[in-house]
């Protein structure tokens, strides 16, 4: 499933992540991907104070997001990183590593978010590419919105040809480990959330025993 949470962040918030990147160092981005040749960004060095406070940031607002938290089923959350791309700048078709280290342990990367900071009209190109089957979704929204997609997927962020590329990556272990799992879930939720009082009321209860149950066993192990 392929979810967009739309102005994640706010216009005050993105000016203060745009001002951050501004300021804090950039480092080679194959530091975290090496030998990979097609890997062509710049990431925000993760020991300084502004990338620690951009991530503090961006990490409150996925918190508060009620539809970050119907989609992903949040466990634990990789702290989020600025990412730069200059014209010329991409990242060839990848997979994303299954386990990521953190200082708490090991996170399962389940569910991958960009959060785009630049304006989409600043910038040509630069699309983050999620391939489906045989079909190919290219995604480019507006600064303040977040994507969220199955880190099992292969994907790519296509060249930037003029401009700069601002985003915020992140990497998500879902209470829910198999992404059609967690679609019907979130189905589930829409459906009751939709609907309303427009469900008799023994209905929709029924309805949340089931999705409820379901939390339960596919969360379990």
């Amino acid at each position: 499933m392929i979810l967009e949470l739309k102005d994640l962040v706010n216009p005050e918030e993105v000016a203060q992540l745009r001002e951050i990147a501004s300021q804090i160092t950039f480092l080679d981005g194959r530091a975290t991907n090496q030998g990979y040749s097609q890997k062509q960004n710049l990431q925000g060095d993760p020991q300084s104070g502004g990338g620690e406070r951009a991530a503090r940031l961006v990490a409150e607002a996925y918190n508060r997001s009620r539809e970050f938290r119907d989609g992903a089923f949040p466990k634990r959350m990789a702290p989020p990183t600025l990412a730069r791309y200059g014209a010329g700048m991409k990242y060839g078709p990848h997979a994303d590593s299954a386990f990521l280290p953190l200082p708490s342990g090991m996170l399962r990367s389940d569910i991958s978010s960009t959060l785009f900071l630049s304006d989409p009209a600043t910038y040509e190109g630069g699309e983050l590419v999620v391939h489906v089957g045989d079909k190919s979704i290219a995604i480019k929204y507006a600064a303040g919105s977040a994507v969220l997609y199955p880190s099992t997927t292969l994907h790519e962020v296509r060249p930037v040809t003029s401009g700069e590329r601002l985003v915020s990556l992140t990497f998500i272990e879902s209470y829910i480990a198999d992404e059609r799992d967690r679609a019907a879930l979130f189905e589930l939720g829409e459906i009751s959330a939709i609907e309303g009082d427009r469900m008799h009321w023994l209905s929709r209860m029924r309805l949340e025993v089931v999705r409820q149950n379901l939390m339960r066993r596919w969360s379990a192990g």
